[in-house]
């Protein structure tokens, strides 16, 4: 009988055992899992800001290429809340690459997916504003420092194609920041009259009232984006600036 109770605690000494080492391959093979699932999703959560905004673009693109030689707008939210900017000016070609609430910084860094691929004839940039928005440490010279970084990289490798620049415009949310952004506005001017075959825009006086007060009447309710009278105004600026 002692013998039959040692080879049963034996036998159920290797099963504990078997099953041990089964366990531990199996809290191996969840802790690897675990692992590569972490590393996905720490890969997803470092993909740049915008990054779907940019497929959106690409996914269009698949499906129909805007054709070459049109007028590429591009730059912040402005711009791309300006769904129906085709409407506004009719008997021109406009491609509207603009996403998001981007920054100078943002829209470099996708050039070669939202500029280059259409070889337009004219780029026109709306931009700066949030840079500005982003950090009081941001002065109006960073902002030009970074527009011409982006200009330098438009014309280096669409040679010299024609760029406009549309003012940083008074938004009421940004009130704290309308000096600056006639600091910056003005360093971008100063810098574009050097420059052959360019524009700047001025949509930022016909954006204000009196005394420098900024018209309210043409902004949505969040007091930073326009409405359809805001965009009128910026039609009027732009359109005697578009390449026909």
């Amino acid at each position: 009988m002692w013998n039959v109770k040692i080879i049963n605690t034996f036998a159920l000494t290797e099963l504990i055992l078997a099953i041990a080492e089964t366990m531990k391959q199996i809290t191996l093979k969840i802790f690897i899992l675990f692992i590569i699932l972490a590393l996905c999703g720490n890969l997803k959560a470092q993909q740049p800001r915008y990054y779907n905004d940019i497929q959106k673009f690409k996914k269009q693109d698949s499906i129909k290429m805007p054709q070459k030689n049109a007028i590429l707008f591009i730059g912040s939210s402005s711009f791309t809340k300006w769904t129906d900017v085709q409407t506004y000016f009719p008997g021109y070609t406009i491609i509207n690459r603009a996403f998001g609430g981007s920054t100078l910084p943002e829209v470099i860094g996708y050039a070669n997916e939202i500029i280059f691929p259409y070889h337009p004839k004219q780029v026109i940039i709306y931009c700066g504003e949030n840079d500005l928005a982003s950090s009081d440490t941001i002065t109006p010279t960073i902002v030009l420092n970074r527009f011409k970084q982006l200009f330098e990289i438009i014309r280096n490798k669409s040679g010299n194609i024609h760029i406009a620049y549309v003012s940083i415009k008074p938004s009421p949310i940004r009130k704290k920041n309308q000096i600056k952004a006639e600091q910056a506005n003005e360093l971008i001017h100063k810098f574009l009259k050097t420059k052959a075959k360019t524009a700047f825009i001025d949509v930022y006086h016909s954006m204000l009232l009196k005394e420098r007060n900024i018209n309210g009447e043409i902004f949505t309710s969040d007091s930073l984006h326009m409405n359809a009278k805001g965009y009128a105004i910026w039609q009027k600026a732009i359109q005697p600036y578009l390449l026909k």
